[in-house]
């Protein structure tokens, strides 16, 4: 399955934002972009169209994907009745790697989704190791009984704990898995949604 590789701290700091879910991004320290010429470097000015591409690019880093997946998840999102960009934003966090991570069940997306392909993810109580599958309201997410004593998952249920999950995910930390309550909504997303559908609308 194709997917994102690559230095992600390098990117953060491309882009001039944390689009990684690490708590040591060096972005915080070093809030130039990367190279020997970095640090004197002014970023650029951006025209309207450049804003959009970047608003594009951010949120396939965010979430790992890769162009014709994450168009393929616009033109749905166009088909639908509704906000467009709201119905996007459902579709990505609704992915099951997100919800994993969502969850506090992995400290990353990008490790979320190797537990995923891994075989140690259940949904209803069945082993589902696909991380693009969108989980439906009403579904549970959790751990296989035969991963839970795993070095993988130590410590699971302290880290579930601590969580702040959203308001659409129920979070059971002694069982290790979580509910989906509500279609899956994001207050502040550190990309314009909007931005996004009206590049992809030209």
């Amino acid at each position: 399955m194709a997917r994102k590789t690559g230095p992600k701290h390098k990117v953060c700091r491309k882009y001039g934002e944390k689009l990684c879910d690490s708590p040591k991004c060096p972005l915080v320290k070093r809030p130039y972009p990367p190279g020997q010429h970095g640090p004197g470097n002014k970023r650029k000015k951006v025209s309207g169209y450049g804003k959009q591409l970047l608003e594009k690019q951010k949120v396939k880093i965010i979430y790992g994907l890769l162009e014709k997946q994450f168009s393929n998840y616009v033109t749905e999102a166009a088909r639908k009745v509704g906000d467009t960009s709201k119905i996007l934003l459902s579709f990505l966090e609704s992915r099951l790697d997100n919800v994993v991570y969502r969850a506090g069940l992995a400290s990353s997306r990008r490790a979320a989704r190797q537990m995923v392909t891994h075989g140690h993810v259940t949904v209803n109580g069945k082993k589902l190791d696909i991380p693009s599958y969108r989980v439906r309201v009403g579904e549970s997410v959790g751990v296989i009984s035969q991963s839970k004593g795993k070095k993988l998952f130590e410590g699971a249920t302290e880290k579930m704990q601590k969580t702040d999950a959203p308001a659409w995910l129920a979070v059971d930390a002694k069982t290790t898995s979580a509910k989906v309550l509500n279609a899956p909504t994001v207050e502040n997303p550190n990309f314009n949604p909007k931005a996004i559908i009206e590049f992809y609308s030209r």
